[in-house]
């Protein structure tokens, strides 16, 4: 009979694997170091309450915690379901933000529902840049996106642009109300929704 799988060993091979330190782990999970290095070390165990915490913290099924396999992974299966406990609203001078998804850590895709609130240049300020990519389509209204680069181009309601997020760029609302618009940026950056709220709370304490 296979022996089973030490948790310890499961969870420093995954640490070890994905490149974490015992302190990102307890940055993404919310458990203590002391106790992480104690699980590490065989000193204690978790309660599956515990156990479950920290598979959701670092988006891991718990059988690919407990798989023993470090370069095997189990698949991954998160899933996150659009509710107000999973979306974060954020209101800057600029746009009115309602991040989606926000119950995953480490997202390669960040899904922002935004309203563009500025009418004008003057109004927006400096533009906005940030590392990696995004996708923008229009939902509702119209709008003008200006950047650093190109022409101003205009964008009705089911058009969409795509841009490298590190040139200088505004979203105004042109048309009849505020307009929204569902965008999702990407990066290379590990923890990619933290940078873009890192922006809007600069953005917050500018207004």
């Amino acid at each position: 009979m296979s022996e089973q799988p030490n948790l310890g060993d499961c969870l420093r091979n995954l640490r070890k694997h994905h490149g974490w330190t015992l302190q990102d782990v307890s940055h993404l999970t919310g458990v203590a170091v002391s106790t992480l290095s104690k699980v590490e070390n065989d000193q204690m165990s978790l309660t599956y309450d515990k156990l479950l915490q920290i598979c959701a913290g670092l988006g891991v099924h718990v059988t690919e915690l407990l798989s023993g396999d470090s370069k095997q992974p189990a698949a991954r299966t998160r899933r996150s379901v659009t509710s107000a406990t999973t979306t974060l609203r954020q209101l800057t001078r600029n746009y009115d933000y309602h991040y989606l998804a926000t119950d995953l850590v480490r997202k390669r895709m960040v899904p922002i529902l935004a309203h563009a609130r500025a009418r004008t240049l003057e109004e927006f300020g400096p533009l906005t840049r940030h590392a990696g990519e995004e996708f923008l389509i229009v939902l509702k209204g119209e709008i003008e996106l200006h950047t650093d680069q190109y022409a101003p181009v205009r964008l009705k309601a089911g058009e969409s642009v795509y841009i490298d997020s590190t040139m200088g760029h505004a979203y105004l609302s042109v048309g009849e109300g505020e307009a929204e618009m569902l965008c999702v940026c990407s990066g290379d950056e590990p923890d990619m929704e933290k940078t873009l709220l890192s922006i809007s709370d600069r953005a917050l304490t500018d207004q």
